[in-house]
């Protein structure tokens, strides 16, 4: 009886029309999780201007070039540095690892879910970064929602980068630690920060080494030097530097020479190791506590052992084959001297993720699908994940990618850029 009241008052008493009358019964008698989320209309608006930018299909391996909606597209919106995600050694070695191991582990490494396998990368991954003890994850997201959220007590601190991963800033949210945010890549900012601490807690210092939007490197040196001053611990995530930097595809630590400073080194293996999963390569007291403390590790299913031979495998040809590394970096310095040439704001990158800077959401969508119908796949970084006023186009090296192929994504990203007034 009252909703039909409700419908006369509105359809008669009120003049409305039976389409507004619908659509306003139907969010009156909505659940409230329902009502408050049938708000959230961004998504759909941006489809309806034709600029929607996520969940493109691609119907094809990760290759440097990928079919989409049955058309070839230049990749330039992986993560994969190393290219070796459609290695085929990498392929053959996951296969043998299903075969021998099955589809899954049904059930977390604390139970029944740790094989011999996962124990093999555990060493191999020790023994390629130079740290003691390593425990790997099923995600990388899972290692610092685990690691960052368990390490300390409620009279600790959490210091963190102001554009440290989505999955730190998770971790340290479910910390009971003292939480303090230092600006980016500012030292004077941390030490600030670390002047705040009482000087017989434990301080976690936390930060990217390269920052998986913009492409800078984090003063490693100097984190070290301020975290030996105020007696803190370091933990560094190394998910966008493996491939990429040191020796090997070691990382910032190992380029920087300070892997034995910093206590914690975290990396993934859905980027350079062409595979899923995610490692904490740190002491055995630490690994110890981990072990039996930290849920994202405790009540996950193991990785599976498809990715766990892939990961192991892609350690053994990024050791034995630089030329990867090299080719990388060769493309990567092409890359950006020529955005620099036509006038594009790159920001601070020095590394294989360049920011091509729109400051504007709209345009962003508009470029990145006008990119896509010109057989360019790009990454676009909105509001939220940055400021109104900061958002980019993520465009991402992989070293299997050929001179003429970032020559063509040059080209065809300052005529577009041009047309939508972003660049002169």
């Amino acid at each position: 009886m009252k909703h039909k009241y409700l419908l006369f008052f509105l359809t008669f008493a009120l003049g409305y029309s039976s389409e507004a009358v619908s659509s306003i019964t139907t969010i009156a008698y909505m659940k409230p999780l329902q009502a408050k989320l049938s708000k959230y209309t961004v998504p759909q608006e941006a489809k309806a201007a034709g600029i929607y930018p996520y969940f493109r299909a691609i119907s094809s391996e990760q290759d440097p070039e990928v079919v989409i909606n049955g058309r070839k597209v230049l990749m330039f919106g992986s993560n994969c540095y190393t290219g070796l995600v459609n290695d085929p050694r990498i392929k053959e070695a996951a296969i043998e690892a299903i075969k021998k191991y099955g589809t899954g582990c049904a059930g977390s490494p604390f139970l029944n879910g740790t094989l011999d396998l996962h124990k093999q990368l555990e060493n191999r991954i020790a023994q390629y970064i130079g740290k003691e003890d390593v425990m790997i994850y099923s995600t990388g997201f899972g290692v610092n929602l685990g690691v960052v959220s368990t390490l300390t007590g409620r009279e600790d601190y959490i210091l963190w980068d102001d554009q440290d991963h989505a999955s730190i800033i998770e971790g340290r949210r479910l910390s009971f630690s003292k939480s303090l945010k230092y600006k980016h890549n500012d030292m004077e900012s941390l030490e600030k920060q670390l002047q705040v601490c009482e000087p017989d807690k434990v301080k976690l210092i936390v930060t990217d080494g390269v920052f998986s939007m913009e492409g800078d490197v984090a003063n490693l040196p100097e984190i070290v030097r301020l975290a030996k001053k105020y007696n803190a611990t370091v933990m560094v995530d190394e998910a966008h530097a493996i491939g990429v930097f040191g020796e090997g595809g070691r990382g910032v630590c190992n380029h920087f020479g300070v892997t034995d400073d910093v206590d914690l080194i975290m990396g993934t293996f859905s980027k350079s190791f062409a595979s899923l999963g995610g490692f904490i390569a740190t002491d055995k007291e630490i690994t110890n506590y981990l072990r039996h403390h930290s849920r994202s590790y405790i009540f996950t299913a193991s990785i599976t052992p498809a990715s766990t031979a892939a990961a192991l495998k892609a350690i053994d040809i990024m050791e034995a084959e630089p030329e990867l590394q090299e080719n990388l970096w060769k493309l990567t310095n092409m890359a950006l001297e020529g955005f620099r040439e036509r006038g594009f704001e790159i920001g601070n990158t020095s590394t294989p993720i360049i920011p091509l800077f729109v400051r504007d959401n709209f345009k962003t969508f508009a470029i990145t699908r006008d990119l896509l119908e010109d057989g360019i796949f790009v990454n676009p970084v909105v509001s939220p994940a940055v400021a109104p006023h900061d958002t980019l186009i993520r465009f991402s090296l992989m070293a299997t990618h050929t001179p003429a192929q970032v020559e063509e994504a040059l080209e065809k990203i300052t005529k577009v850029f041009r047309a939508h007034g972003v660049i002169a």
